[in-house]
């Protein structure tokens, strides 16, 4: 009988040590293994939420790309048009500067025309008075085929 005392021992010891354990070791146990639990769960969770930001940031940055290239085509557009417009304006200034000079010109060779004009009405002028002289200077012979030679002269000296 001693045998079953024995297991009748080591069944109350072993009862004893499974209601030591269910009582001071299961409860830490189970708060370590649902700590754990906890932090893989959040680590989990972070993980996704890191996916779904870099997500976020891939298509954002997609979208700043797009806009980037629309406002720099915007920008090239902007400048096209700003030198098409000044290479505009420039010829338009050098159309009117140009048509300044041209009258500038003309007026100049109007003044250099009547200038001439008036110098050779002078010159003629003279020429026809030096004529006369020298006509009346001969007038005492009567030659008259003298007289047109002296003439002829004169015109052959203008």
């Amino acid at each position: 009988m001693n045998l079953n005392l024995t297991i009748l021992g080591q069944m109350i010891t072993f009862a004893i040590f499974i209601w030591f354990t269910m009582k001071f070791v299961w409860p830490v146990l189970i708060k370590a293994m649902e700590e754990r639990q906890q932090k893989i769960a959040d680590g989990l969770s972070a993980a996704e939420q890191g996916v779904k930001e870099l997500e976020l940031a891939h298509y954002q940055s997609e979208a700043m790309r797009t806009e980037a290239k629309a406002e720099a085509a915007s920008i090239i557009e902007q400048a096209n048009t700003r030198a098409n417009h000044m290479i505009e304006e420039a010829k338009t200034i050098a159309r009117v500067e140009g048509s300044r000079l041209v009258e500038l010109a003309k007026e100049d060779i109007q003044k250099e025309y009547t200038q001439a004009k008036e110098l050779l009405i002078a010159q003629v002028g003279q020429l026809a008075i030096d004529g006369a002289q020298k006509v009346l200077q001969n007038e005492l012979s009567s030659n008259l085929d003298l007289n047109h030679a002296i003439i002829s002269d004169t015109v052959g000296e203008v």
